[in-house]
């Protein structure tokens, strides 16, 4: 009994074993297919894996690339960031003088609020004042009105005398043409004493010297006269007579002057030294000497000249004065000069003419 039951358990122990065995075969066999399916899996996951990196290299080639180009871009860009760091350095400089500013013109702001609230004040009480016074202003504006009107009755009669003064001032003007064409007419006859003298200066040219401004003939006295002597020099007397007949022959034989003339002066003159009466003796007997020798000549009677021909003596009445003092040597001389018809006349008019 005991020998069956040990061929039984051992007989057991085999079946288990060989089940086990078979078990655990079963599971070698699980596990290879586990183990060969997760690396076919596996296999499959790293191509696909595979592409991908292959992709990915494309992609960071390219992004290399990129990143090349934005390093260049970065490099400029950190070019330009340093120029806009000097910019954003000005303009912080230019922020704090604005700031700078702001607070001075703030303070400025404050003072002039401060200003205008007691301009504010002030006004508040001008106001007051205003309306107190509007009252008496519509009153003044009323008063006004009425003066308004009075003052225009009045510029109206204004007006009228305006137009009255406008009609004599017209008449005024005529009455002032009138007078400037008279006196242009005056002064053309008061003119013929330097047309006369133009007219001469141009007959004789340079043989005689006349006085510019009244044309009259002088001959020193020295030439003529011993010192203190009313005598003609006999020497003197051709030179006399030639100066007098060229003078008075370019006066008289020009139809232009000779209406003109109305008389014929021979006047002397002395210096100073001595008295009067006995230098107006000397000059009269001297301008006689002179007088009587040319109406001997038959230039004066040929032209008929004697009635115009007049002698006198001025003594040192008409001295000639150089530099505020008397030339004696100058002064003593004969002149021989013409007078125009109405001359006295003409010379007050144009002085009335030359003061007006």
């Amino acid at each position: 009994m005991f020998k069956n039951k040990s061929t039984d358990t051992g007989s057991n122990f085999w079946i288990s074993y060989a089940d086990l065995m078979a078990g655990l075969l079963f599971v070698f066999i699980l596990l290879i297919g586990a183990i060969v399916s997760k690396s076919i899996i596996l296999k499959s996951d790293l191509i696909d894996k595979k592409i991908k990196i292959n992709n990915m290299s494309a992609t960071l080639s390219k992004s290399q690339a990129l990143v090349g180009e934005k390093s260049k871009y970065l490099d400029e860009s950190k070019k330009t960031l340093t120029l806009k760091k000097d910019e954003i350095k000005k303009l912080n400089k230019m922020l704090l003088d604005a700031n700078t500013q702001q607070d001075f013109l703030s303070k400025k702001i404050f003072i002039v609020q401060n200003l205008l609230n007691e301009t504010n004040a002030t006004l508040g009480k001008r106001n007051k004042s205003l309306r107190e016074y509007e009252g008496k202003v519509v009153i003044l504006s009323d008063q006004l009105t009425e003066t308004n009107k009075t003052v225009q009755q009045k510029d109206e009669m204004v007006l009228k005398l305006l137009n009255a003064l406008d009609e004599k001032a017209t008449r005024y003007d005529t009455l002032v043409e009138n007078l400037q064409k008279q006196k242009a007419k005056i002064k053309s006859l008061t003119g013929i004493k330097l047309k006369v003298v133009a007219a001469l200066k141009e007959e004789l040219g340079n043989n005689i010297a006349i006085d510019k401004k009244s044309g009259s003939l002088r001959l020193a006295s020295n030439i003529l006269f011993d010192r203190g002597s009313a005598e003609l020099k006999v020497e003197s007397k051709s030179e006399l007579k030639q100066a007098f007949e060229e003078y008075i022959g370019a006066l008289i034989t020009n139809p232009k002057i000779r209406p003109h003339i109305d008389r014929i002066i021979i006047e002397g003159h002395t210096d100073s030294d001595g008295g009067y009466l006995y230098n107006l003796n000397l000059s009269q007997k001297r301008a006689f000497a002179v007088m009587n020798f040319l109406l001997a000549s038959s230039f004066v009677k040929v032209h008929n000249i004697e009635t115009l021909m007049t002698a006198s003596g001025r003594a040192y009445l008409d001295s000639i004065v150089v530099n505020g003092k008397e030339d004696k040597d100058a002064s003593r001389r004969i002149e021989i000069k013409f007078r125009l018809k109405n001359e006295d006349a003409m010379e007050e008019i144009e002085k009335i003419l030359d003061a007006e």
